[in-house]
């Protein structure tokens, strides 16, 4: 029992040691992270979210001309997730599953940015079976206005309609569904 305790103890002083060893590193990589997501999304504007017009393709394939404020009014009381992504970007293809998944549960209303004309993204959706509201963001005009200048990225507004956690490049589905969560709890 004095060996096996004995045995216990040496592990544990050495793996309290090399954890301390590395804390430095864990702190200067989350300070580049964080430092870096900060710099990616600088433009995203604070406060209220910019009232965008766009061409919304349904799932079931039809088109309307509407307003970020006319599609938020369907979800009352809820945060949404904007998701900004690109038909010829190979990050926004590993997102698509996750997208789909989230949209599920919580409201997301994507926008195809520099994808084309409503035909061509129409047919990017139906070909990827990817059932979301999309808008149309031909020249990239929309993610710019939302202060993006690359996808994927992603942001929620909140009940109140203010731009939250926003963040460029890949985001896990428990990262966005967190988000989520978050802005309907604050």
């Amino acid at each position: 029992m004095n060996a096996a305790h004995s045995w216990w103890e040496r592990l544990r002083q050495n793996l309290r040691t090399r954890w301390k060893s590395h804390l430095g590193t864990l702190a200067m990589v989350l300070a580049v992270v964080f430092g870096v997501q900060a710099w990616q999304t600088r433009n995203v504007p604070s406060g209220s979210a910019p009232e965008l017009a766009f061409t919304l393709i349904q799932p079931n394939g039809s088109r309307i001309d509407t307003t970020l404020a006319a599609w938020r009014a369907q979800h009352p009381g809820q945060p949404v997730a904007l998701h900004i992504w690109a038909e010829w970007c190979p990050i926004c293809r590993t997102e698509e599953h996750s997208v789909t998944r989230l949209g599920r549960d919580w409201p997301v209303l994507t926008v195809a940015m520099q994808s084309g004309p409503p035909d061509a993204v129409a047919r990017v959706l139906v070909k990827r079976e990817l059932p979301w509201a999309t808008a149309v963001d031909t020249r990239g005009a929309l993610a710019q206005t939302l202060g993006f200048r690359a996808v994927p990225a992603f942001v929620v507004v909140d009940a109140d309609g203010r731009l939250r956690s926003a963040s460029v490049g890949y985001t896990s589905e428990i990262g966005m569904r967190l988000r989520l969560w978050w802005a309907k709890l604050v």
